[in-house]
C-alpha cells in the first residue's frame, strides 16, 4: 500500500485533537496517582491494622487485574450501581489514577523506608510532632528519591490511554482508528499516531533517566 500524503495531511487535525485528550488524561491521572499513592503508602504504614490490611488487599486486587477490566467495572457496573453518570473522560482519569496509585504507593513506601534510621531517631529526640516529622524530615528526603520511578509510571500511563476506547474516550490512537475507518486507509493515521507517541514518550524517557542519575548522586 502506497503512502497517501493527502490522507496523512487530513489526519493531522483529528490526531492532534486526540493527542490533547491523551495528554489531559495523563496529566490528571498522574496527579491523582501521585496523591492517592502517597495516601495509600501512609495508611499502609499506619498503626491501625484494619486500615493497613484493607489498603493492602485493595492494592493487591487492583494490581492483579487488568486496567481494561477495571475501566469496564467502574463505567458499566459501579456508576449505575451508585446511580451517577460521570463522563467517560472522568471515568478514564479515575481508572488510570487509581490503578497507578497502587503502584506509586509501593514506590513511596520504598522511598520512605530508605530514610536512614538516624533521621527518625533525631526527630524523636527533638520531640517533633508527627506532622512535622513527615513534612519537614521524611517526605522532603523520600520524594526526590522516587521521582524517576513516578516519571516512568507517567510514561506508562501515557501509552495505556488507548485502553479507554471501550468507554468511548477518543485518545490519539483511537482517533487514528476513527480516521482509518472513515477513509478505509489505516497506514497514514496509525503511523502518525505512533510517531506522536514516540515524539513524547522517548524524550520523556531520556529526561527520567537523567533525573535518575541525578537522584543517584544524592
Amino acid at each position: 500500500m502506497n503512502w497517501d500524503w493527502e490522507n496523512a495531511y487530513d489526519s493531522i487535525p483529528l490526531l492532534l485533537k486526540g493527542l490533547l485528550v491523551t495528554l489531559e488524561l495523563t496529566v490528571l491521572g498522574s496527579v491523582l496517582a501521585y496523591v492517592l499513592g502517597l495516601v495509600l503508602a501512609l495508611v499502609r504504614r499506619s498503626k491501625v491494622p484494619v486500615l493497613s490490611q484493607a489498603v493492602y488487599l485493595f492494592s493487591e486486587l487492583v494490581r492483579s487485574t487488568p486496567l481494561l477490566i477495571q475501566v469496564f467495572v467502574i463505567f458499566y457496573l459501579l456508576w449505575p450501581l451508585l446511580d451517577i453518570k460521570p463522563s467517560p473522560f472522568i471515568t478514564g482519569v479515575l481508572a488510570l489514577g487509581v490503578h497507578y496509585a497502587t503502584y506509586t504507593s509501593e514506590v513511596y513506601r520504598a522511598g520512605i523506608d530508605a530514610i536512614p534510621k538516624g533521621q527518625w531517631e533525631a526527630a524523636r529526640a527533638l520531640s517533633l510532632p508527627p506532622a512535622r516529622v513527615w513534612t519537614g524530615v521524611v517526605l522532603p528526603q523520600a520524594v526526590p528519591r522516587v521521582l524517576p520511578a513516578l516519571g516512568n509510571y507517567t510514561i506508562s500511563m501515557f501509552k495505556e490511554t488507548p485502553l479507554l476506547i471501550g468507554i468511548g474516550v477518543l485518545d490519539v490512537l483511537n482517533r487514528a482508528k476513527e480516521q482509518g475507518a472513515d477513509t478505509f486507509r489505516v497506514i497514514e493515521p496509525y503511523t502518525l499516531a505512533g510517531l506522536l507517541f514516540l515524539a513524547i514518550s522517548y524524550p520523556s524517557s531520556i529526561l527520567v533517566r537523567k533525573l535518575e542519575r541525578r537522584v543517584g548522586h544524592l
